[in-house]
């Protein structure tokens, strides 16, 4: 399993950014994928999901309305379009296969990736 993040950067808040992660190893068209994300100081936490065909999406609560996450099956690419950014969105962010377990309220995942900084700041 290989997954490799790219679009991350520093945007001012209420601006934009296109993550996007190009997987391969795997049936990506197969696979349920996720964003989740590492602020400085704090533990991982999941972002989104979405089903292997697209079907259905989730988001965490304090993500909702401003984040889309999506995917290109025919490029094995997961998409998370941000909007609306706020300072505390800013992160690691991780682009992961499956949707999470939980260990002592933690998510962990099988295969994840080594990430894309977004900075939110003016």
């Amino acid at each position: 399993v290989q997954l490799v993040e790219s679009g991350g950067g520093l945007a001012q808040p209420g601006g934009s950014l296109r993550l996007s992660c190009a997987a391969s190893g795997f049936t990506f068209s197969r696979s349920a994928m996720s964003w989740a994300r590492q602020a400085p100081g704090k533990g991982l936490e999941w972002v989104s999901g979405i089903y292997s065909d697209g079907s259905n999406t989730y988001y965490a609560d304090s993500v909702k309305g401003r984040f889309t996450i999506s995917r290109d099956n025919a490029k094995n690419t997961l998409y998370l379009q941000m909007n609306s950014l706020k300072p505390e969105d800013t992160a690691l962010y991780y682009c992961a296969k499956d949707f999470p377990s939980y260990v002592t309220g933690s998510p962990v995942f099988a295969s994840w990736g080594q990430g894309t900084q977004v900075t939110v700041s003016s």
